[in-house]
């Protein structure tokens, strides 16, 4: 179509009957429908239309459709604004019910109503004219002065705006670009107007009435904003430009002005943060990265201003904290910028503790908070004698392995008590995203440093103890890697330098005692356990932790219950059947539990008692003097009958034994059955080692007829199948050797014969070599008949040739088996080393069985030995 060709709406047009507001060309409207002609109208007509055309309707304006289509319609509108449908929403909340968009093309006349049902339609006629507007302006001279002093006043209008907001310089080059005559809708929708001169607007055909009608309604806009900004507050541009010219005037002012004095007095949070970067100790490079943030912040002011340099401090940062000044509060810029010169400005670049490096004083400290653990305490004695000998010492890495509940939080606190220093616990069992550790870089929204930096901005000095806590539990995710990330922090040779994402400044780390705790090693990536020094810290003994209990724990609940040594008494004896009986692990946390419900029972029946003795006293007071003796000497025997009657608590202390066990926890949940299970042949003990601690393991064997097969369960590893494939190779090549017979007396002991291994507590996955002896000798008593003697436990790694191999976790499974009362325990020869780990009391209790085969380990499991038959040597002729 030519540029300057009319287009034409058609002839018969679908009326919208609307009198929530009135649709003028050129703007659009928003509009809900619910009546029965509209609701049909749009889903004939426009859900059901394919063309343009059906979707151009007739918006009437000051017309209620009826809400049933019984009822006749009211007189039209004469004139309505034809209108394109944008776009159709329905929703059946809170009934059914469409919202139509619509924008206003022009105005047209109805001439005949054609129909009503099921919605209106008419036959119309257009009044205004529709154009491509190409670059097509009509001279001054035609449009004449009103459409001049009509556009004067919309551009006034427009200019009193806010032109940054980009919706008004918008609507500023519109009034250029569009032709006048097409100006006096838009700004009618546009300005504050009510729907009655929106509708006198509409009704206006001739444009020269258009002009005369809006020009009123411009003016009137004009000056209520005229009003509404001499009452209101200057705006923060109008700060703005202001500050904008200030450094200007201060080139050229002169000394003592009042102008100076009143700068000078403005003490204001930008001042207070100039005055704190410059007063901080901050590096050399991190002052400089300030001063960038401070000059990078300045986005208000322009760009031919330049700043001169100001008296009395360095031109860079009195220009750029001159500029942050000027930077309105309400930017986003300005709240990132603050924040993080804030926080550079609180990080203790230089600022330390003094160290307490006296040894006799560090060694009493660890020896009262804490029981045993002499491998921690010599090494932290050891780090503060070097410390006296060389006061620049970087600070140990140390990694402390054990199992739950042996104490090793508690005594990174300790450490840090012993030292003088502040201590900041990091926990990062979970963590799956490296910015946990090195932060978000500040181009993100949100962005804030990682847990390194934030810690050390908690703490206030850069030589706190840091306590990595549960380090084995690190995730890997889409995010990356933390334990990559914990790389820069734990390695001596880098953590002097460590650069956080969000600072991007490099932060000295070689001061800060970082302890790590896990428990176990397996999961710790290689590279990250290389630069630790792994101190494994092992499950405590049944005689430590009764004196841990009556050191440490057992005050410690007396304290949370509100009870003293006078009214509870806990002997040894019962410590020793709560930890026996009512608790089997590596550490204490189970057997503080169990303390603890004691301390409630004996709290409740405190508290009873109190309750019960209190109760005459209050009778008494309410009481006049005159008969307070005879109701006394009256109450004395039902006194005492109650107290014969109430459940009051016997006299302090109350002792704990057994019996008071047995009401408190309930039964026992662990019994000494090593010797019931030990009953039969084909059952044998092995110990086992787990991230909890060292347990005992019962191995079960039967055998019944069938083809030969091994049959194992009880969650099984590879690495477990493959011993037990390896013991029965090695008895079925040894069987004549030590006489194992299969039930019909052969020596091919899988002959006609099934055999089936299992390992008790089958939910539970079980896996590694160590069990290789254990499996050995329970089916050499499967198919010995003989019965394993019933205080053994073991543990090896077997081979085809019969040899035993050295395994880990000795110390813990040798605890394991001090535990289940069990007396000899047979191990590795190569294991021997690992036996000085364990304390005295426990070697002493139990007996050690050096194996370095097989023969040495079935001489010893089974009463009496087991009986091998002597080889016959053959000597073959040559001959």
């Amino acid at each position: 179509m030519a540029s300057g060709s009319a287009i034409q709406i058609p002839t018969r047009l679908p009326l919208l009957l609307t009198h929530e507001g009135v649709l003028l060309p050129g703007s659009t409207m928003r509009t809900s429908v619910d009546s029965p002609r509209n609701m049909q109208l749009v889903r004939s007509r426009l859900l059901k239309g394919t063309s343009l055309r059906s979707t151009i309707i007739g918006v009437i304006p000051n017309t209620s459709d009826p809400t049933s289509d019984c009822d006749d319609l009211p007189s039209l509108h004469r004139i309505g604004t034809a209108a394109l449908a944008v776009q159709v929403v329905g929703s059946n909340w809170p009934k059914p019910h469409y919202t139509l968009l619509v924008t206003g093309l022009c105005r047209f006349q109805i001439l005949q109503l054609l129909k009503e049902k099921p919605y209106p339609v008419a036959e119309v006629e257009q009044l205004d004219r529709l154009e491509q507007f190409t670059n097509q302006h009509k001279s001054e001279e035609e449009l004449g002065e009103l459409s001049e002093q009509f556009y004067k006043y919309a551009v006034q209008l427009v200019e009193m705006l806010d032109m940054s907001v980009p919706a008004v310089a918008k609507l500023r080059r519109l009034l250029d670009n569009l032709p006048r005559e097409a100006l006096p809708d838009i700004l009618t929708s546009i300005i504050r107007t009510s729907n009655q001169e929106k509708l006198q607007i509409l009704d206006a055909v001739r444009l020269e009435e258009r002009f005369k009608m809006t020009i009123p309604l411009l003016v009137r806009q004009i000056e209520g904003l005229k009003l509404l900004q001499k009452t209101r507050k200057p705006k923060q541009d109008d700060d703005k430009r202001v500050v904008a010219i200030r450094p200007s005037r201060r080139i050229s002012h002169v000394a003592n002005t009042t102008e100076d004095e009143e700068e000078e007095e403005d003490h204001d949070d930008v001042v207070m943060l100039e005055k704190k970067i410059r007063t901080s100790s901050m590096s050399e490079q991190a002052l400089k990265v300030c001063l960038k943030e401070i000059k990078s912040s300045d986005l208000v002011v322009q760009e031919s201003l330049t700043l001169q340099l100001i008296p009395g401090c360095p031109y860079e940062f009195s220009a750029y904290i001159s500029r942050l000044k000027k930077m309105p509060q309400s930017m986003p810029e300005y709240a990132l910028t603050r924040n993080y010169l804030e926080l550079m400005v609180e990080l203790p670049w230089n600022k330390s503790t003094k160290d307490r490096l006296e040894i006799r004083a560090a060694r009493i400290v660890l020896d009262n908070d804490h029981y045993a653990m002499e491998k921690l305490k010599k090494r932290v004695l050891e780090y503060l004698a070097v410390r006296q000998l060389k006061n620049n010492l970087k600070g140990p890495i140390l990694c402390f392995v054990g199992p739950p509940g042996v104490g090793k939080t508690s005594v990174g606190r300790s450490i840090a008590k012993t030292l003088g220093r502040e201590f900041h616990r990091i926990a990062l069992g979970g963590v799956c995203d490296q910015s946990d550790i090195r932060g978000h870089r500040r181009t993100y929204v949100g962005s804030m440093p990682g847990r390194i930096i934030n810690g050390l901005k908690t703490v206030g000095v850069n030589n706190p103890v840091f306590l990595l806590d549960e380090v084995d539990k690190l995730a890997k995710s889409l995010q990356g890697d933390p334990a990559a990330a914990l790389l820069e922090v734990l390695d001596p040779e880098q953590n002097h330098s460590f650069t956080d994402h969000y600072l991007n400044v490099a932060f000295d780390l070689s001061q800060v005692l970082f302890i790590a705790t896990a428990n176990t090693t397996a999961t710790i990536p290689p590279a990250l356990l290389d630069r630790m020094e792994v101190i494994q810290v092992p499950g405590y003994t049944q005689e430590e932790k009764i004196e841990i209990a009556h050191r440490h724990l057992i005050p410690k609940q007396l304290e949370q219950h509100g009870l003293t040594p006078q009214q509870i008494q806990i002997p040894q004896v019962t410590t020793l059947d709560i930890i026996t009986r009512y608790t089997r692990e590596a550490g204490v946390r189970a057997l503080d539990r169990k303390l603890g419900a004691i301390c409630r029972a004996v709290a409740v029946k405190v508290a009873e008692g109190q309750h019960k003795e209190t109760k005459p006293e209050r009778a008494e007071v309410g009481e006049g003097e005159d008969c307070k003796e005879h109701i006394t000497e009256d109450a004395k025997p039902e006194s005492i009958s109650d107290t014969a009657d109430l459940a009051l608590p016997p006299e302090m202390p109350i002792l704990i034994d057994f019996h008071a066990l047995k009401d408190i926890l309930g039964p026992p949940m662990y019994e000494m059955e090593v010797s019931e299970r030990l009953s039969q042949p084909g059952v044998a003990i092995g110990l086992a080692w787990t991230p909890l601690g060292g347990e005992i393991m019962f191995v079960e064997a039967s055998r019944m007829e069938g083809e030969g097969q091994l049959t194992l369960t009880g969650q099984l590893g590879d690495v477990m199948k493959e011993s037990a494939h390896l013991a029965i190779s090695w008895l079925r090549s040894n069987a004549r050797r030590y006489q194992l017979t299969n039930a019909s007396g052969s020596f091919d002991l899988l002959d006609n014969t099934d055999i089936h291994l299992h390992f008790p507590a089958g939910a539970v996955t079980k896996d590694g070599p160590s069990a290789g002896v254990t499996i050995v000798t329970c089916l050499a008593s499967l198919f010995s008949g003989r019965l394993v003697c019933s205080d053994v436990a073991m543990t090896g790694e077997i081979t085809l040739r019969g040899l035993v191999l050295p395994v880990g976790g000795i110390k813990d499974k040798v605890l394991a088996a001090h535990r289940a009362g069990l007396k000899r325990v047979i191990i590795p020869q190569r294991n021997e080393k690992d036996l000085e780990e364990i304390s005295a009391p426990v070697r002493q209790e139990l007996q050690f069985v050096l194996a370095a085969g097989l023969d040495d380990v079935l001489n010893a499991a089974f009463e009496g030995g087991f009986a091998v038959k002597p080889r016959l040597e053959h000597l073959n002729s040559k001959l």
